[in-house]
């Protein structure tokens, strides 16, 4: 401990010092330290492990080893401690027992200080979003978290598709929120096993989006009241239909009653006929009594089978209309209590925020599409089975005018169109691209205020811009390392999801501490480093720089090794802004199920 200390004045992690005052000056490091962790405490506190787990990820470090064995330990600088209050990193073997002994209920309050930290955040987005653009932009995404396919120590890990493959893991359910201030904002994470499908997240992704920004559109009550109408009279009519098919089977029960009774009689006639005593020197003629009621025993068992199959037919008709049945039984009364939900939702909603939410072809069934149309959303997305559209379905020929949206893109739209399979009016789109000698065809889908099929290149460009979120999936799997699960137990799996997403807003919001409340050498040096989270990750918070501690903060000189020597930066205090809560949504409850 004393070696550490006395070499607290150089750093190997200079970005990571920066980042440790931001967080000490903010209290989110004072916050971490205060969640209480039931753990034996030796050298180091439990917590202290937790937040250099946190800092491991903000490093960018793809394994939990690293931090004791990298080039550089991160469990040897000193500096970085300091700087997130710690008078020591614990090795690596001791920050994984740590998080292997946590429970969840621990993890789960590590999160929420996390939640509370990151909520100014939210509410300075959600304002900015409705000043710049007058509606927030969600995106969801599924993304996976694969792993050794030997692997028999992952708790609930599953064989899913990842990565255009299938493989053993687990599925991540992200949602972003489009922010003007720092171009994408993670809202919500969470863990599912590796079978799981995008179409059964849609709702839950929903939930988490409002709960966090605390804000939600107006419910379409009067469209999901018209839905609900027409639900009643399909299930009136598929009652009226079992009645039928009931009486139908009803019915063919007493036929095939009748036939076998028949057959019964017949083989009796038989069975007498063949007991009489009759000569034994006279031959059985084809027309004799016997003969015949053994030609009728053939006729009435050829019918009695027709019969039976009729029955089974009816009782097949009748089960799949007692299917049918229960289908829209059970729709009807989600539907009802859906609008008992959004007409509660409404009257306590004062202040409706409207929004967008952008999703990939995996969440687009035609349910999951009505279900964000009844949300009150506006909704971009593909339908769930888009690349099996036939254009000579839509009515395209040879001479349809195409209009071009991409470098290789063209699309033809046709406003207000009710598919067979949606309950409400979309706006549909056939896109095709031109691939080398290939034409490949695609399908969107929108329903809201926009009109979309007036500017075909906007409607292309609006969808596609989903790419914030892929990006983001993208980042946290190679600059924050995700594609490493650094941990096997529930809890510890779920903290380091919650870290990684916290992760790359910390960056960001660090970002903007640096430019406008830290001084620099020359002025505004930093931009170039700022400008890339990879930058910072991989660069900036692995290169050496002496750090003079001062009463208020620190001084960070990069040393000559450093790819950015001769510049400095001293950090100085922290102060934020927070925002009015002029979007709140009063009375919102965000545990209540959809």
């Amino acid at each position: 401990m004393s070696q550490i200390v006395a070499q607290s004045n150089r750093t190997e992690h200079a970005w990571l010092v920066l980042l440790g005052e931001y967080a000490r000056q903010s209290g989110l490091t004072a916050a971490l330290n205060a969640v209480p962790l039931q753990q034996k405490v030796r050298t180091h506190r439990p917590q202290t492990k937790v937040i250099e787990f946190l800092v491991a990820i903000l490093a960018g470090l793809p394994h939990l080893k690293d931090i004791s064995r990298d080039g550089h330990p991160l469990d040897q600088d000193g500096a970085v401690a300091l700087a997130w209050q710690q008078p020591g990193w614990a090795d690596y073997s001791g920050v994984s027992r740590t998080l292997q002994g946590l429970s969840l209920s621990e993890a789960q309050a590590i999160g929420a200080v996390l939640d509370t930290f990151s909520q100014p955040f939210i509410d300075e987005t959600v304002v900015a979003a409705m000043r710049t653009e007058g509606r927030l932009i969600y995106d969801g995404d599924l993304t996976g978290r694969p792993v050794s396919p030997t692997s028999t120590t992952y708790p609930g890990a599953a064989y899913g598709h990842m990565d255009d493959a299938v493989q053993l893991g687990y599925q991540a359910a992200v949602v972003s929120l489009h922010s003007p201030i720092d171009g994408r904002l993670w809202l919500s994470v969470e863990l599912h096993p590796g079978n799981t499908v995008s179409c059964t997240q849609v709702e839950a992704m929903v939930a988490a989006a409002e709960q966090r920004t605390c804000v939600r559109p107006l419910r379409r009550t009067e469209l999901l009241a018209q839905r609900l109408l027409a639900v009643t009279e399909q299930r009136c009519k598929a009652e009226a239909r079992l009645a039928q098919r009931q009486a139908a089977l009803t019915t063919a029960q007493v036929r095939s009653q009748c036939r076998l009774a028949e057959l019964a009689a017949a083989q009796a006639t038989v069975v007498q006929l063949t007991a009489a005593p009759r000569s034994r020197q006279r031959p059985e003629r084809p027309h004799s009594a016997l003969a015949q009621a053994q030609a009728k025993v053939v006729t009435k068992q050829r019918q009695a089978d027709c019969q039976q199959r009729t029955m089974a037919e009816a009782q097949r008709r009748v089960n799949r209309q007692l299917e049918l049945v229960a289908s829209v039984r059970s729709l009807e009364q989600t539907l009802q209590q859906r609008l008992q939900r959004f007409t509660a939702e409404n009257a306590a909603n004062c202040s409706p925020t409207p929004a967008i939410f952008r999703l990939d072809a995996g969440f687009g069934t035609w349910e999951n599409i009505a279900l964000l149309v009844e949300l009150g959303y506006e909704v971009y997305t593909k339908p769930h089975q888009h690349q099996d559209c036939d254009p000579t379905k839509y009515g395209v020929t040879d001479d349809t005018a195409w209009t071009a949206v991409g470098r290789n893109a063209e699309m033809v739209a046709w406003p207000q169109q009710q598919l067979k399979t949606c309950p409400y009016l979309l706006d549909v789109a056939l896109e095709r691209f031109h691939t080398g000698k290939t034409i490949r065809h695609s399908m969107l889908v929108h329903f809201g205020q926009d009109r979309v099929t007036a500017d075909l290149p906007d409607w292309f460009a609006t969808y596609n811009d989903r790419q914030t979120i892929e990006a983001g999936i993208k980042e946290g799997k190679s600059v924050f390392q995700m594609h490493h699960l650094k941990v096997r137990s529930a809890p510890a799996l779920w903290l380091q999801e919650q870290f990684a997403a916290f992760a790359a807003n910390f960056v960001r919001w660090a970002d903007r501490w640096l430019d406008s409340q830290c001084r620099q050498w020359p002025d505004g040096w930093a931009t170039q480093v700022t400008a890339s989270v990879k930058t910072q990750v991989q660069v900036a918070a692995h290169t050496p720089a002496f750090v003079d501690w001062l009463a208020d903060g620190c001084l960070l000189t990069f040393t000559e090794e450093s790819p950015f020597a001769g510049y400095s930066i001293q950090s100085g205090a922290w102060a934020f802004q927070l925002c009015l809560p002029l979007f709140k949504t009063c009375g919102f409850d965000p545990f209540l199920p959809i």
